[in-house]
């Protein structure tokens, strides 16, 4: 009897075991989790001119209309929606994004919504769909019942198994066997936790609870998520990318001199000591014009030399002396005609000389020597102290017209620019170059070239490290982008960021080629039609 009785039970819980594996096959495990980023129900559409996001937050729904090609903010266009409602205009905001109350999206439920945009003379009809979850406490059910939770399939099983014990029992034994074996089927058959497994909750109770704020975030598999107010508070601008045949540049390093035509050194000739002029030494940054005195130079006078010119000096004096009697005794003869009136003009013209030479001797003991700008400019190097002794063929300034500024740059072979040439500074500007010319003989093992720099020259000096980009004959052919928005990665290799979707940025590795001060050109690792990260590739590459 135990051993019919131990038999009856196993077949019991393998036909238990097979309902539920029947009872299991052919449902999935749940929906699939949105990703982290996703903290609020949003929609996206996109159209060949706009690119439109609607987030829904605390009943409102704020939508976000950007150009589909340059990620650039559209205000100002009008927005309507068709909602569960009916048609409603969406309302504009001052920072660029349109507001519209969405009480309809309290209940919560899957919503398709149609906006019409009106922007210009361009109008452009974007459908999404925005999945909004359960409110709190809207969402539990009843526990499964009987026909819910295992099925009827299972319940019959059940009553199949005790018939068929009872059949081999004896009456006595079959009654306590009967109980024995319902009470083993009822948890199994009632059991909500075992009965809901493996089956899919209903399409308007699959979505997970969202949260109630966006975050940038980067994903598993190296993706970005970037809201699109996160978008526009980082001024992400984007680009499409197109294919085409460029001169291949030549890179160069460089350095900002002054225009020899344009500028000039303030030297002094002898040796003496430095004097300011009336106004004080013209300072750094200053504006001289040609001919502007800027310092005096007085020559040191040695002791046997002030002795010689106090000898010619008394000299002068005494000659100065007689020549002064001959004229007035002259001018007394002159009037009785004892001399003619020649000889008086004579006595007189000599007095003159002499009196200048005495002039010139004390002029060349006490007159410096001024120093007057050569060029009209800015003085761009000064070595003024007053009471200093300026040495013979010292730079005593340095003038430059910083309106008229070249660059040298350095060869280490042979080039010939052919146009288009550009130079980058350190802050990242580029400007126009014009190829004034090269040398024939070599400096340091490089050959020098000089550029005019041809756009304006403001923030520019002299002596500023420059890099210089000259096209050569050769050509490539590849996608041009703007030099910022290629980042290097933390293994050393270039990336720029594709936009992939209206809040998806994906990260792509290229190899890259100079082409000239603004511009870079992609090689490889790109192809026509995407929307490349132009302006804020740096900000992205933070995210973590």
């Amino acid at each position: 009897m135990r051993a019919r009785l131990a038999i009856i039970l196993t077949l019991f819980a393998a036909i238990f075991a097979g309902g539920a594996a029947l009872a299991h096959e052919g449902h999935d495990h749940g929906s699939e989790a949105p990703p982290p980023s996703a903290a609020l129900p949003r929609g996206s559409a996109v159209s060949a001119d706009f690119e439109l996001v609607a987030v829904l937050r605390n009943g409102e729904l704020t939508i976000y209309l950007d150009r589909f090609a340059t990620n650039e903010p559209i205000a100002g266009a009008g927005v309507e929606v068709e909602t569960p409602e009916g048609a409603k205009n969406a309302e504009a905001r001052d920072d660029g994004s349109y507001r519209l109350d969405a009480p309809w999206a309290k209940a919560g439920g899957h919503y398709d919504l149609i906006f019409t945009v009106t922007s210009g003379e361009t109008v452009d009809v974007l459908p999404l769909t925005i999945d909004v979850p359960q409110p709190a406490g809207q969402g539990a059910t009843t526990p499964p019942g009987l026909f819910s939770s295992f099925g009827i399939g299972s319940l019959l099983l059940a009553g199949f198994v005790v018939l068929t014990a009872s059949a081999f029992l004896r009456r006595r034994v079959r009654t306590k066997a009967a109980v024995i074996l319902i009470a083993l089927a009822l948890p199994a058959i009632f059991d909500p936790a075992r009965s809901d497994e493996g089956h899919d909750d209903p399409p308007s109770k699959a979505v997970t609870t969202a949260g109630t704020r966006d975050v940038p975030q980067r994903q598993a598999d190296g993706s970005i998520f970037i809201p699109k107010v996160t978008q526009r508070l980082l001024a992400i601008r984007t680009a499409p990318t197109l294919k085409g045949t460029h001169f291949k540049a030549v890179e160069l390093p460089g350095r900002i001199i002054s225009d020899p035509n344009a500028s000039g050194y303030v030297q002094s000739a002898l040796a003496g000591r430095l004097s300011p002029p009336p106004k004080g030494f013209p300072v750094l940054g200053t504006r001289v014009e040609k001919g502007d005195v800027l310092a005096y130079v007085t020559p040191p006078i040695q002791a046997i030399d002030v002795s010689d010119m106090r000898q010619k000096e008394g000299e002068l004096l005494q000659q100065i002396s007689i020549v002064e009697r001959r004229v007035a005794r002259a001018e007394q003869l002159i009037k009785t005609d004892a001399i003619s009136r020649t000889q008086l003009d004579d006595a007189r013209l000599e007095l003159k000389g002499l009196l200048e030479r005495r002039q010139s001797l004390e002029q060349s003991r006490r007159e410096p020597e001024a120093l007057v700008a050569p060029v009209s400019g800015v003085i761009a190097a000064a070595n003024t102290i007053a009471g200093q002794l300026a040495q013979p063929n010292a730079v005593i300034f340095e003038i430059v017209d910083n309106s008229r500024l070249w660059i040298e740059a350095l060869s280490f072979e042979p080039v010939t620019p052919t146009g288009n040439s550009s130079a980058r500074v350190s802050n990242g500007r580029s400007v126009k170059l014009v190829y004034r010319g090269a040398g024939l003989a070599g400096r340091n093992q490089a050959i020098p070239i000089h550029f005019a720099i041809e756009d304006k020259t403001e923030g520019l000096w002299a002596g500023q490290f420059v890099t210089v980009y000259s096209n050569a004959n050769d050509k490539h052919e590849g996608i041009a982008l703007p030099r910022q928005a290629v980042v290097r990665a933390s293994n050393g290799l270039h990336i720029v960021y594709d936009h992939t979707g209206a809040e998806r940025f994906e990260p792509r590795e290229v190899r890259i080629a100079p082409l000239d001060g603004e511009r870079v050109l992609v090689l490889s690792g790109l192809s026509e039609g995407q929307r490349i990260v132009t302006q804020g590739a740096e900000l992205l590459d933070q995210v973590r």
